[in-house]
């Protein structure tokens, strides 16, 4: 399989979890962390983590919290080259609480943080075409801003135009649904998206009432090459280009953390997906790449090089009565 080179933009944070569930951050308790977080950065990582040529374009703070992120990045062989340390301003924070109902409430810093800061489009888009980008995620989550929306969407446009294929996980975030200028930037990239990758909250607010094999085939019609429906426990099901669609149950695992696995699971696929792996492999290995995501605490935590996805098939085929 050839390299892809893979490039992403947008937040990156440090992430804390509470050690104590059901608390919604009201009352005392202990946090874990720091860990690096940001859905796309979380996304490149693991696009690193696969032996992509890597890269991101972000800002943080001259603070450990920064130092920690980049560590991280590089270890995991990202090249952070657009991502300036912001004097003067905190690198981006969440803390996030656990709730036994399975929702999550979570204590932003972004907005005031070195995580809403990104260079000029123009710019970034030339460095990044300089060093042969062939495809480019952006996660819904790095939307809600409208300033870091705006230079997104023109980053992404300006790549598209070039002949970057582009990678989209809508990530839909209800609270900004009344923005008209919201939905219109997640409607006109989902236009633009080679690879559609949105969970089943996702496709119900993109398009009511509709079935996977309805509003699926519709997109790859217009020019997707693989759509691919996240179902969290219930797995995956993709639609491609070339007619294959495959419904994928996902690995059953006890669940330590679930943040970052939808990213993750969307990373492994769009990798092994340009690296040439077949669809069907590379849906299976996506699959198993979120389970061990969940597996541990912290929403990078759990990214998986390929001999540990190798090593968890493995041990899945030999479980298997």
């Amino acid at each position: 399989m050839g390299q892809p080179v893979i490039g992403s933009a947008g937040e990156l944070l440090v992430e804390f979890v509470a050690a104590d569930r059901n608390g919604r951050h009201l009352r005392p308790t202990s946090y874990a962390g720091p860990y690096p977080s940001g859905a796309p950065g979380i996304f490149i990582d693991q696009a690193g983590r696969l032996g992509a040529r890597a890269l991101f374009a972000g800002a943080v703070g001259e603070d450990a919290f920064g130092q920690v992120i980049l560590d991280r990045l590089e270890r995991d062989g990202v090249s952070t080259a657009l991502v300036p340390r912001v004097p003067g301003i905190p690198t981006g924070s969440a803390f996030v609480s656990y709730n036994d109902d399975g929702s999550r409430d979570f204590v932003f810093n972004i907005a005031h943080s070195a995580a809403a800061r990104l260079g000029e489009p123009e710019d970034i888009a030339g460095a990044m075409l300089t060093a042969g980008i062939g495809i480019f995620h952006i996660s819904g989550s790095s939307l809600g801003d409208p300033a870091m929306a705006a230079r997104l969407f023109a980053l992404a446009r300006r790549l598209h135009d070039a002949g970057v294929k582009l990678s989209l996980d809508p990530n839909i975030r209800k609270e900004l649904l009344g923005d008209p200028a919201y939905r219109r930037t997640v409607d006109a990239l989902t236009e633009r998206a080679n690879f559609f990758l949105p969970s089943e909250e996702d496709a119900a607010i993109l398009f009511p009432g509709e079935a996977f094999d309805a509003w699926a085939p519709r997109l790859v019609a217009a020019g997707a090459e693989i759509v691919v429906l996240k179902r969290g426990d219930r797995g995956a099901r993709g639609l491609t280009r070339l007619g294959e669609d495959i419904d994928l149950s996902a690995f059953a695992i006890p669940v330590a953390d679930p943040t970052g696995a939808g990213d993750c699971f969307c990373a492994t696929l769009v990798t092994l997906s340009a690296a040439g792996m077949p669809f069907a492999e590379a849906l299976r290995r996506a699959n198993a790449a979120g389970a061990l995501a969940v597996g541990s605490v912290g929403p990078m935590e759990g990214n998986s090089s390929p001999a540990e996805i190798d090593a968890f098939l493995a041990r899945r085929l030999e479980s298997a009565p």
